[in-house]
């Protein structure tokens, strides 16, 4: 036997047992006399002592040899530390070693298996299960499995069927690319990865069983950021006979059980804002509502004097940061260089102080009176202390770009608590948006979303007035899940086929499984998808997920660990029929 106990479980109570410990060597420590290891597994640290009175020549001289993340197994009793390490659990002990085996040496790792390591994210990508070994990515997997049994339970427990949906399916459109497989059975065909199950899950509703779930993979080629990945994880539910209001509630209570089982955090019932309303205050359909900075329009008090700028744009709009007049005008130069950035793609920046007098001075006094910032302050709210920032522009543009800023602003002003939580259900999505490259429109969240019901005449006279039954959970500006109630009628789904330029040939050939399965009694149904990697990372108090998986893949989509993707051989190419274009 390796193990009587692991490296964590250890205690003062263990006096004088005799144990076996097995693990990865932390660090060591040889003071002549005295060697210390300290011996580390996934549940912690115990440090173990050679002692040359009271070990064998044998095994402290075997102990010299051994280097970090070295595998051994030892046997020994318990006593007690003199000097006492309160930072780990079993900080009151230590086993003085009386049998030492190594069972695997190792080089030396290329960065420190510590939570402060020295390596580099490329080089930790590279060494992926090096990484795991440290407390942060471990800690963060256990976080990971803990929610994924939680939901499992708390789904179950509401009588949610856990029902796992097919990888090889054919290519739909949901918005992004898909991951294409070759078939070689079935030559010059092609499978695709699911970006979702979404049709599967409506088929187990006409299926008639009523609640699903899955945690399950799923697959997007597209550009990637930070908080992307091609492969990602999403908790998969969907709901027959249901409104919108009672899917709502249904994985409010999820949320809300996840973050009191996890964390003990009680979370007050999430509150609801339209996207139109998300949009106008906020520049985005997910606000992070942990700070204030809520948008003011000021065309009113701005566009009756000569400035020229704020006269001829659609929109004046800016917002206020409480205790602002403290920025050097060093600081104000960085936010407008700042949004003059192409990424962001404004043309400048107007501010007002209110002075700590509550006098103002603005950067555009040459063309504003007192009287005029008077006004801005009051329509604002601006009091003194504070700095008032406005842009100006196309109401679409200018939102977006305000938003930017906004954001930006309050991760200067380290705004962004990781331990405060606050979701928001944004709902009422526009059900199209239209695309000026193809001069169509496109279905804002997918093909199946329903509009709604008061909405469905207008698909045909005023498509961009429509709205759809859709919502989305944001939680501190990052959206965690989406969903829909779905179109459960032929005729309906049929219309918004066309309406995205889907013709009945096109219609049919890649979807005329689900249209067959909506005449054999179709019921109401509505759902859901969360993205877990997401949700693990926010409550673990990060934004970004790669840290949250296993083995994830960089920026380019890569995994450099095993070095994938890759060609393959010529012979796999004959069988597939397929050619290279690749020089």
């Amino acid at each position: 036997m390796y193990r009587s106990h692991n490296c964590g479980e250890l205690r003062i109570s263990n006096l004088e047992q005799e144990v076996s410990l097995s693990g990865w060597v932390q660090k060591v420590r040889d003071k002549g006399f005295f060697i210390w290891i300290d011996l580390r597994d996934r549940y912690g640290i115990t440090q173990l002592i050679l002692d040359k009175e009271r070990s064998s020549n044998e095994i402290f001289n075997l102990g010299k040899t051994i280097g970090r993340e070295y595998v051994i197994h030892v046997k020994g009793s318990v006593i007690e530390r003199s000097s006492k390490n309160p930072k780990i659990k079993t900080g009151e002990i230590e086993v003085l070693v009386s049998e030492l085996v190594i069972l695997n040496s190792s080089k030396t790792p290329p960065f420190t298996i510590e939570d402060q390591t020295d390596g580099g994210e490329e080089l930790r990508m590279k060494y992926r299960y090096l990484d795991i070994r440290r407390p942060t990515l471990k800690n963060n997997l256990i976080l990971r499995h803990k929610i994924s049994q939680e939901v499992r339970k708390y789904l179950s427990d509401k009588m949610f069927l856990e029902i796992e949906t097919p990888y090889l399916i054919k290519s739909t459109p949901e918005g992004a690319r898909d991951f294409v497989v070759p078939s070689r059975m079935n030559g010059g065909e092609f499978y695709a990865l699911p970006q979702s199950p979404q049709t599967f899950k409506q088929l187990l509703m006409v299926a008639g069983l009523d609640k699903y779930f899955q945690i399950v993979k799923c697959f997007r080629d597209e550009d990637l950021r930070a908080d992307r990945q091609p492969e990602f994880t999403q908790i998969d539910c969907e709901m027959s006979f249901v409104k919108q209001d009672d899917v709502l509630n249904s994985f409010e209570g999820l949320i809300k059980h996840l973050f009191s089982s996890i964390k003990n955090i009680n979370l007050d019932k999430f509150p609801r804002m339209s996207y139109d309303e998300a949009v106008k205050n906020y520049g985005t359909d997910k606000p992070d509502l942990r700070y204030e900075m809520k948008f003011v329009e000021l065309n009113d008090v701005t566009q009756h004097k000569d400035f020229n700028i704020f006269n001829s744009a659609e929109l004046v709009v800016g917002f206020v940061v409480k205790s602002g007049n403290s920025f050097s005008r060093k600081d104000l130069d960085k936010y407008t260089d700042w949004v003059k950035r192409p990424q962001i793609g404004a043309t400048g920046l107007v501010y007002m102080r209110v002075l700590d007098d509550g006098s103002y001075k603005s950067s555009v006094d040459k063309f504003y009176d007192e009287s005029d910032l008077k006004q801005w302050a009051n329509i604002s709210d601006a009091k003194a202390g504070d700095i008032l920032f406005i842009l100006c522009g196309d109401s679409e543009n200018v939102r977006k770009q305000l938003g930017s800023l906004r954001v930006h602003v309050a991760d200067n002003l380290n705004l962004k608590d990781p331990e405060q939580f606050t979701p928001l259900w944004v709902v009422d999505f526009p059900l199209l948006e239209w695309d000026e490259e193809s001069n169509s429109y496109h279905a804002m969240h997918h093909p199946f979303t329903s509009p709604k019901s008061e909405h469905i005449e207008l698909i045909d006279s005023d498509p961009s007035a429509v709205r759809a039954d859709a919502y989305d959970l944001v939680l501190n500006g990052n959206e965690i899940g989406g969903g829909s109630i779905r179109i459960h009628d032929k005729k309906i789904q049929q219309k918004m086929f066309d309406c995205l330029g889907f013709s009945k040939e096109e219609a049919e050939k890649q979807f005329g499984f689900l249209m067959n399965a909506f005449e054999y009694g179709a019921p109401p149904h509505g759902g859901i998808a969360f993205g877990l990697d997401r949700i693990v990372a926010l409550m673990g108090g990060q934004e970004i997920i790669r840290d949250f998986i296993a083995f994830p893949k960089n920026n380019s989509g890569r995994d450099i660990m095993i070095d994938s993707p890759s060609t393959i051989s010529d012979e796999q190419m004959k069988e597939l029929q397929l050619k290279s274009t690749k020089k």
